[in-house]
């Protein structure tokens, strides 16, 4: 099992800021099955925080509570110091929608007017479609865009309320590279104008790109909370890329190795320590190329972590 220490984090955007959105104690069943199980999660004012985990491990459940769409079972949600489900504080959040909840006739641009009719002091139209890269977007229907477009105007929809509190679920799915990227600067725009922001996301990549902290959740619960660096460097280790002649069923036998992934023409084993691998790789191929040697990233650490977690719960 792979330690996970409780402490108290100090973050870059985040430190000395109020607790904006919380779980405290809480538990959530759907019948017989246990989706969450006391967990305890804080969000702080001012950062941003990815809420990772696998499929079915509690992440949807975990925001429907703190957007206050379905009650717990036993403990408290808490957003912005209050019943997520009070009028007060749904004014002051704002929430990604699926796809199939929005209109496909309505036009990108009555879209924003009639979300900002939702909300007291909602930005400025113009300032929403330049946010999501909409623009040129304005007077096509739903309907007709792209999966990746479609994206991009759910995430208007989300901040069209200037909210101070954002919670994006998945928001990079269907974006193609140079637009993902856009939507992370932003995000990081939104931050630095004071706003929260909570995600789930399964890019690892965009989770180690943005957040201030991660939260792991697996079975309904926490199972590990910090920075990104904090979370990787809970997995000891090293990732060795490479082509070599030397087949994957004696690399997995080297000592050392815990895992060998063929990829395309190469393969990326993970070992303990990375010297007395690539010495001995060496010594059976030296023809051995394209040899790469990196820390564990956050991706490891992760399926560490569940992957654990999921053999002490059939122990």
């Amino acid at each position: 099992m792979i330690a996970v220490t409780e402490q108290r984090l100090n973050f870059s955007r985040a430190t000395g800021g109020a607790t904006v959105a919380s779980l405290e104690g809480v538990s959530k069943n759907y019948g017989s099955v246990r989706a969450l199980r006391g967990v305890n999660f804080e969000v702080r004012a001012g950062e941003i925080v990815a809420l990772l985990g696998p499929n079915g491990a509690g992440k949807t459940t975990a925001v429907k509570l703190l957007l206050g769409l379905m009650p717990p079972n036993s403990g408290k949600v808490r957003v912005l110091g209050g019943d997520p489900r009070n009028p007060e504080n749904r004014m002051r959040t704002g929430a990604m929608l699926q796809v199939g909840r929005v209109p496909e006739t309505l036009r990108v641009g009555e879209h924003i007017d009639l979300f900002s009719s939702y909300y007291q002091k909602p930005m400025a139209t113009a300032e929403v479609l330049a946010a999501a890269g909409l623009e040129k977007l304005r007077d096509r229907k739903f309907g007709e865009l792209s999966g990746g477009q479609k994206q991009r105007v759910l995430f208007a929809l989300s901040i069209c309320g200037d909210p101070d509190v954002l919670f994006l679920d998945e928001p990079t799915v269907g974006l193609d590279v140079e637009a993902r990227r856009m939507l992370w600067d932003e995000i990081r725009a939104l931050v630095g104008r004071g706003k929260t922001v909570l995600l789930t996301t399964h890019y690892l990549q965009e989770a180690d790109a943005l957040a201030d902290r991660v939260a792991v959740i697996n079975q309904g619960e926490i199972i590990a909370q910090g920075t990104p660096a904090e979370i990787k460097g809970q997995t000891s280790g090293k990732k060795i890329r490479c082509i070599t002649s030397v087949s994957p069923e004696l690399l997995r036998r080297m000592a050392g190795v815990t895992e060998v992934i063929e990829d395309r023409e190469a393969v990326e084993i993970q070992a303990r320590e990375a010297e007395p691998v690539v010495r001995e790789l060496l010594a059976r191929d030296p023809g051995l190329s394209g040899l790469e040697i990196s820390a564990a990233g956050l991706e490891e650490a992760f399926l560490a972590l569940t992957q654990d977690g999921a053999q002490s719960e059939s122990a």
